[in-house]
């Protein structure tokens, strides 16, 4: 089959869970003799059309900021999606489209294109976010963009949801009927990060993601305050936070604030991600603090590291799902004193919980998920 792929951020241009699930998919079923193309935002230099391992890069816009301060910029999502128009060229063809849904603008020319072409529409839904959450992001524009939301997710012939939460969200919020909706979990390569050597620079805690505003890593350094006033074994307690994003300077203000310029180290990004791994896998816990996550790859790719996590009890985080209690992880309330104590009893554990760690994760394999891709494309 032709695959083609449409998403304003990619890997390895940019980094984050969704990019990298993307690119990895595409990665196996390239290896699997499909011609993979990603339609994107032109990230690099040169020619517009490039190939990296055998996966197929269209520029078709130049590159625009993702975030217009905390916020996703409207204009990069508008003007991304005047230039997928440019699918509805007949030079553009390919056997199935699966869109990204974010930020929806793109996915009325996919549409189109894909009607003209005779084509299926598949969209990747990586969560809900609902009337509630617009409101909250926006205020009273907030509507507009529950409205977009909602009429786009119309449009699909075929939605692949990579979670219950989210599938269960499409059918009882914007009607969309089981047939539909295919739900798929996101995927690792089991054997590749069972082989990731531990970074020299150890830690007891970690995170590694975007730092914006519902990740709440303002949460994770208060909890550290606590854990380290709690007794004197741990007043080197040490956590590595990796990424950027708009909370940077807030983060890092409130880590002098507490006091904790000793205890807390802001990696930045990190660019090569098996450094990334490595560094997880010499951690004692990794803390996912965040409320908003559609699936939480971060988490089975913590667990296949030998790593338990901690994440959040939220309605709208699907990655507690992943956690089961005391086997993988824990899960916290939001709030630091709850947090401080499970991640205390997490560094505690973490040892015992190595094997059961690894074993969570291995249901998540890529030769196990990928037939099910190859089917929905080709249904």
């Amino acid at each position: 089959m032709k695959i083609a792929f449409l998403s304003d951020s990619v890997y390895p241009f940019r980094k984050g869970g969704k990019e990298t699930r993307s690119y990895e998919l595409a990665s196996e079923l390239a290896k699997r003799n499909h011609e993979v193309h990603f339609y994107t935002m032109k990230f690099w230099k040169g020619k517009d059309i490039i190939k990296k391992n055998n996966i197929t890069f269209h520029g078709i816009c130049k590159e625009y900021p993702l975030y217009n301060g905390k916020n996703r910029s409207i204009k990069q999502a508008i003007l991304f999606g005047f230039a997928a128009f440019k699918l509805l060229k007949p030079s553009e063809d390919f056997d199935v489209l699966d869109a990204d849904h974010m930020v929806y603008f793109h996915l009325w020319p996919a549409k189109l294109a894909c009607i003209l072409k005779r084509k299926n529409l598949v969209v990747t839904w990586h969560e809900v976010w609902g009337k509630e959450y617009w409101k909250q992001y926006m205020g009273r524009k907030g509507i507009l963009g529950y409205i977009m939301e909602k009429l786009s997710s119309k449009l699909p012939n075929k939605i692949i949801s990579i979670s219950n939460q989210t599938s269960n969200r499409l059918k009882k919020e914007f009607k969309i009927p089981s047939r539909k909706i295919s739900t798929i979990p996101c995927a690792i390569h089991l054997q590749k990060l069972n082989k990731i050597k531990p970074s020299r620079e150890k830690s007891d805690i970690i995170f590694a993601g975007r730092l914006i505003s519902h990740k709440n890593i303002n949460i994770l350094i208060k909890s550290i305050k606590i854990i380290k006033q709690s007794n004197k074994k741990y007043n080197s307690i040490k956590c590595i936070i990796i990424g950027d994003g708009p909370e940077k300077e807030n983060l890092i203000n409130l880590t002098k604030e507490l006091n904790l310029e000793k205890n807390i180290i802001f990696k930045g990004i990190i660019e090569k991600t098996e450094d990334v791994y490595s560094m997880i896998k010499s951690s004692k816990v990794f803390v996912l603090p965040s409320t908003r996550e559609g699936f939480g790859i971060v988490v089975i790719e913590a667990n296949a590291l030998g790593i338990p996590v901690i994440a959040i009890n939220h309605k709208d985080n699907a990655s507690r799902f992943l956690i089961k209690e005391g086997k993988n992880g824990f899960v916290s309330e939001l709030n630091e004193k709850d947090l401080a104590n499970v991640i205390s009893k997490a560094i505690k554990s973490s040892k015992a919980m190595q094997v059961s760690s690894i074993n969570a994760a291995s249901q998540y394999d890529w030769q196990n998920i990928i037939l099910q891709f190859e089917g929905v494309y080709g249904g």
